[in-house]
């Protein structure tokens, strides 16, 4: 009777007990890290018992000082703790600047109350909101002045048109609608919770959001030899709209944000450890936000030399996909036997090399990321290898094409691990073109549907 009346599924009972098992299993990992904290505690209060006993057997075994004596050990205990603030800072976000593995601790929310507590930190949340408002509005103010000024009938020829236009403003309207449209909103509907902040901000820089950036400073050349070529005009025009700053001014702003970044955030973690603040999941993700930070601006200062490169007749650089990183080495080419002094760049699709002449970039080499292997050559120096051209030479060995010297091993490091995530990408491409793959959402909509037709059917 009974059978009638209930038909339960095993898909009906799995989608019961998920929520009980769920709760169980938060109740089991909250003990743990109660357990984890409480030892924390303990521990502190035995160290802060310790050095209590400490200094009242200190103090009954010394004598009174001078008061200069006092005043000099004042200060300098004062410049020990400060020092000893800024090491645990930089080890400890160390720690969790690049922390990509996932930790139990980081899955449960913190209190940030405590955070937004500090008057000082507060200060600099609202800092970065409210000049990043500000940003906003000069770059559309700045379009206003100076976005539309290729249409009027005075403007000089070289000036004139959307692509002028374009060479001596770059893509800063782009910039606008990035800050405008995901960052300053980000920003506004997180600023109580900082964690969401700063993770969003991040993937943000992960899914290069921010390439805008490199793009307008490969303009940059092109835009300031456009400006001084036509400064009477445009000094004139800027008397004309009664823009107090001008053009040059504008044009710098996109690059003072983006180093603007890295010292708030710096700001906001030495406050985070002066102040005490236990809230870890906060700290893992403003070091992982800052690291991204640094390694942007890094990028975006590289991307000037790129236009600078001579003789590239043969190689279109817009196709061969996102700049990742320049660096300089002493490159020995095995084929003609020469050493020089190069410069090194990094895209998505191929490798660049040119040759650096007092301060003049010139073509060397480009190499498609399949035809090449790279191993590690020492601690300073890397092997490029040229892999064989036609199948039937696969088993013969790869041949030496160039050996790229370092003077810091950590540069090698660096150029290395970014060379080696953009093979990793574009193995993965290669492996996945000509598969159909099948979004894992909907997949499970497919599921659901055939699920739910099912069970009406019958």
């Amino acid at each position: 009777m009974f059978y009638g009346l209930i038909q339960l599924s095993w898909f009906d009972a799995t989608t019961a007990a998920l929520p009980f098992v769920t709760v169980i299993l938060l109740h089991f990992f909250n003990k743990v890290l109660n357990d984890k904290a409480t030892r924390r505690v303990a521990k502190a209060n035995e160290i802060t018992t310790a050095k209590n006993l400490l200094d009242e057997e200190g103090a009954t075994t010394t004598t009174a000082t001078t008061a200069a004596n006092g005043k000099t050990a004042a200060a300098a205990n004062n410049n020990a703790v400060n020092g000893k603030v800024q090491k645990q800072k930089s080890e400890q976000c160390e720690d969790h600047e690049d922390e990509d593995t996932i930790s139990i601790e980081n899955l449960f929310p913190c209190d940030q109350s405590e955070i937004y507590a500090s008057k000082k930190i507060s200060f600099i949340i609202d800092e970065v909101i409210q000049t990043e408002a500000n940003y906003v509005n000069n770059l559309r103010k700045g379009l206003k002045n100076y976005g539309e000024m290729h249409q009027h009938a005075e403007v000089p020829e070289a000036l004139k048109g959307a692509e002028n236009s374009t060479r001596l403003l770059g893509n800063v309207e782009e910039i606008l609608m990035l800050h405008e449209k995901q960052i300053l909103p980000l920003m506004l509907r997180n600023q109580r919770d900082l964690k969401s902040l700063f993770d969003e901000f991040a993937t943000c820089i992960d899914k290069n959001e921010f390439y805008c950036y490199v793009i307008f400073m490969m303009n940059k050349k092109t835009s300031m030899q456009l400006r001084q070529e036509n400064r009477e005009w445009l000094q004139s025009w800027q008397n004309k709209i009664n823009d107090k700053l001008g053009i040059d001014s504008f044009l710098v702003q996109p690059i003072q944000r983006l180093t603007r970044y890295p010292l708030l955030l710096q700001q906001f973690i030495s406050e985070f450890y002066k102040s005490g603040i236990s809230c870890k999941p906060v700290l893992v993700s403003v070091c992982k936000l800052e690291t991204r930070m640094r390694r942007l601006l890094e990028v975006v200062n590289q991307a000037e030399d790129v236009p600078a490169i001579e003789d590239l007749a043969e190689l279109k650089l817009l196709e061969q996909g996102y700049f990742r990183r320049a660096t300089d080495f002493e490159a020995y080419h095995h084929r003609s036997r020469k050493r020089y002094t190069a410069k090194v760049f990094l895209f998505d699709r191929c490798l660049i090399c040119a040759e650096l002449r007092k301060k003049r970039l010139t073509y060397r080499h480009h190499y498609d990321w399949p035809t090449i292997e790279l191993q590690l050559n020492g601690s300073k120096s890397v092997k490029v290898l040229l892999r064989p051209s036609d199948s039937k030479e696969a088993v013969k060995a790869s041949k030496e094409e160039y050996d790229f010297t370092a003077q810091e091993a950590n540069t090698v490091t660096q150029w290395l691990r970014c060379a080696r995530k953009i093979l990793e990408v574009e193995r993965v491409e290669s492996a996945m073109r000509g598969k159909f793959s099948l979004p894992m959402d909907l997949l499970l909509a497919v599921v659901a549907i055939i699920w739910y037709f099912w069970n009406s059917l019958y």
